[in-house]
């Protein structure tokens, strides 16, 4: 409006015949209240559907439930269960270095475990990202009984292979928050998060030294033992755990 008025006054000031110019401002000025009408207008019907939105966004029921476990002590508290719109549930909790420790004390790990609708895949797509690790070094990543010594039932679930800079990540795709492991000729029963289980519940991550000749250099420590798994140099030996997520209680 500002600018259409400083228009029509200059015109005015400069013109002998003023009144001709009368219709044509009044077509400017016209033009000028519709177009301020119309992004008021359209300003308030998004911020509307926005409220909207917000208002009609389903609350998500596992995210609560998993939260509640958090606080009960039936989660570990390092677990962080993130926002997200039903059916996804998203969680994630740090590693810290266990065999690492002495010669890299800083080495983190992030886990992000993503669950989607159960009606889709029963499997969850798992994240691992690491910094600060012994560059090109490749680790065995399994799901655990418990977090440290002596370990108990394990499953092998994925391998990364840090870059120059000892930063990597993988990504699989696996039951993650049901995950048990069982000897067939005596199943026995557990329970896990929804509910009872067969076997025994597989709820810790750690990550071991694919080969137990990299730990032993890596280390500096010739003294090293292997560890018993598939695979490695020597056959059937992993080196020394490295990462772990270091919690009494279940992270997932």
């Amino acid at each position: 409006m500002r600018t259409v008025q400083s228009t029509f006054s200059r015109a005015l000031r400069g013109s002998r015949r003023p009144w001709l110019l009368l219709p044509i401002v009044l077509l400017l000025i016209s033009l000028q209240v519709g177009t301020d009408y119309g992004v008021a207008t359209a300003f308030a019907a998004s911020s509307q559907r926005g409220a909207q939105a917000g208002q009609a966004r389903p609350d998500n029921a596992n995210v609560a439930r998993l939260r509640q476990m958090v606080r009960e002590g039936k989660l570990a508290p390092t677990v962080h269960v993130l926002d997200s719109l039903p059916p996804t549930t998203i969680l994630q909790f740090p590693l810290v270095p266990s065999g690492l420790k002495s010669k890299f004390p800083d080495a983190t790990a992030l886990v992000t475990v993503v669950r989607g609708d159960r009606n889709d895949s029963t499997s969850d797509t798992v994240t691992i990202d690491v910094q600060k690790m012994p560059p090109n070094i490749t680790f065995t990543i399994f799901f655990i009984e418990i977090a440290n010594k002596p370990f108990g039932n394990v499953e092998y679930v994925a391998d990364l292979t840090t870059r120059g800079d000892g930063t990597g990540e993988t990504i699989f795709h696996i039951i993650t928050l049901v995950a048990f492991a069982m000897d067939a000729r005596n199943p026995g029963t557990s329970h896990d998060q929804e509910g009872q289980a067969s076997g025994i519940q597989l709820e810790h991550l750690g990550m071991w030294f694919a080969q137990l000749q990299d730990a032993q250099k890596v280390l500096n420590d010739d003294t090293l033992l292997g560890t018993i798994f598939d695979g490695g140099n020597p056959p059937l030996h992993a080196g020394p755990q490295a990462m772990t997520d270091g919690q009494s209680s279940p992270v997932f």
